[in-house]
């Protein structure tokens, strides 16, 4: 396979280019699309932060982050940090502006991308600033990051404000799920195969489980953490755009408002928990415990005490009402501190409807497709087949087992390096829209509401562990069990 296209001179500045977002994914990601050629270098990479460092200062930092990403590739790595400058600047004052507005006065015409990696109550005074400066017109785009707002209330507050400094079509809602290969497989698998798309329906499909489970805690996250918890900062854009996914209809193209049209039909059909919140949904929050061998401790020592109502897990039960997917149950979860890092989507076929074999060749157990996001992205179809050799016929689940890493033998982009692109390109396909994000929100509040007037603190579960017992209740009343182990 040759280099990716190379996207058009740009410059990009990170607000929040020394934050963990940046060093940790965004220079990496932009690296890499450099390295491939996809980058030129008459494009720029202007970090924006309030620590004190002027641009040689910022190369080296970022130059000593990625020495264990760059392969020894020296030569590429020296040429990406050439590309890179440094704004020193707090967003919530007055100083510094002016100069970094100076620094893009040479790029009048070519695309400019402002990434704002930061706290969401800097997203609207950076963007009025911006306008002020007469920065955002022509090929200006902004880039927010999730959660957008609390609430339906604040998501539409924040939503109006950036509005009135960048067009619907200037504005990239990134949700970096969307970007990895395993959902992008998932759109060709459904719709580039006669095989799957008829069977795509509840006639034929028992249940769909969706599961990001993490084995780090909320970290240096943690300020933020206890004022969102997982519903807001996973649930409501992670899981529900990967329900998404799996639950919409066929697009008629791939265009970007074609793709987006069908995705927020499946949100605006979600059936509201509502007073059902209690006995749909199940929350907790992690104790001390073990990750492996290694002891962690629990969120309250984490952090100090004092955040008693917020959850560091949830699951609940999930239903798309239409003719689709009526009768379906979709069972998401997702927590911190859990037995395995693994993001996963599996879609549980129904059991056949008669069994022509002997009692002695073994249970037959229902057909899985199991899509794995991480660690291992791939596509995994559990199938019944005879087991070799005499003595009867004897049933075995074996997998048809899909790995990228194997199938393809070359180094797959991250989603940030995809998404990124997608930026430069003007392609907004993979990111959410306006109506988007406030129908996720108009799903999710009465089952926040819910949770207020109830008062109930989360279920406590043992780091290490998958979480409370309530949740395993949750899936296992309606005789079905959480997908644990890919080998089982």
């Amino acid at each position: 396979m040759g280099a990716s296209p190379a996207v058009e001179d740009f410059d990009l500045a990170i607000f929040g280019g020394t934050g963990d977002l940046a060093l940790r994914k965004l220079l990496p990601a932009l690296y890499h699309r450099f390295a491939d050629g996809q980058i030129s270098a008459a494009s720029r990479i202007i970090g924006v932060a309030r620590d004190a460092m002027n641009d040689d200062e910022y190369r080296l930092r970022v130059h000593q982050g990625l020495a264990g990403t760059a392969h020894g590739d020296e030569d590429a790595l020296d040429r990406f940090v050439a590309l890179l400058g440094y704004q020193a600047l707090d967003a919530t004052l007055d100083r510094d502006w002016d100069a970094f507005a100076r620094r893009l006065d040479t790029s009048v015409g070519r695309v400019r991308v402002f990434y704002l990696a930061t706290a969401a109550d800097l997203f609207v005074p950076i963007c009025e600033r911006l306008r002020q400066l007469g920065l955002t017109a022509g090929k200006a785009r902004v880039v927010v990051e999730k959660p957008i707002g609390r609430d339906l209330a604040s998501a539409a507050a924040i939503n109006d404000a950036i509005g009135r400094t960048f067009a619907e079509n200037q504005t990239f809602r990134i949700d970096h799920y969307l970007g990895k290969e395993t959902v992008q497989n998932l759109l060709a698998l459904r719709f580039g195969n006669a095989l799957f798309e008829p069977l795509w329906r509840a006639e034929h499909i028992d249940h769909v489980q969706i599961t990001v489970a993490e084995t780090i805690g909320v970290e240096r996250r943690a300020a933020f953490y206890a004022g969102a918890g997982a519903l807001r900062d996973m649930l409501q854009n992670h899981l529900l755009q990967l329900l998404c996914m799996v639950a919409m209809e066929p697009p008629v193209s791939l265009e970007p408002d074609a793709v987006r049209d069908e995705k927020l039909k499946v949100l605006r059909a979600l059936r509201p928990l509502g007073a059902d919140a209690a006995r749909l949904s199940v929350r907790g929050q992690y104790r001390a415990g073990a990750i492996g061998t290694e002891p962690v401790p629990g969120y309250d020592e984490e952090n100090g005490g004092g955040h008693a109502h917020t959850e560091t897990f949830v699951a609940l039960k999930a239903e798309v009402a239409n003719w689709r997917w009526s009768g379906v149950p979709f069972y998401l979860r997702t927590g911190k501190r859990l037995a395995s890092r693994v993001s996963e989507i599996v879609i549980a076929f129904r059991k056949i409807p008669h069994s022509i074999f002997a009692a002695n060749a073994g249970p037959i157990a229902p057909n899985e497709l199991v899509l794995r996001l991480q660690p291992d992205e791939g596509v995994k179809l559990w199938l019944m087949i005879k087991y070799p050799g005499p003595g009867g016929l004897r049933l075995r689940r074996v997998p048809l087992d899909m790995s990228f890493a194997q199938a393809f033998g070359v180094r797959h982009a991250d989603a940030y390096e995809r998404l990124l692109m997608d930026v430069v390109r003007g392609n907004p396909t993979l990111f959410m829209r306006r109506d988007e994000v406030e129908a996720a929100w108009r799903w999710i509040d009465p089952i926040l509401e819910a949770w207020a007037e109830t008062d109930e603190t989360p279920k406590p579960y043992a780091a290490g562990t998958w979480g409370p017992s309530a949740a395993v209740a949750l899936i296992e009343r309606d005789g079905r069990t959480w997908h644990e182990d890919a080998e089982a």
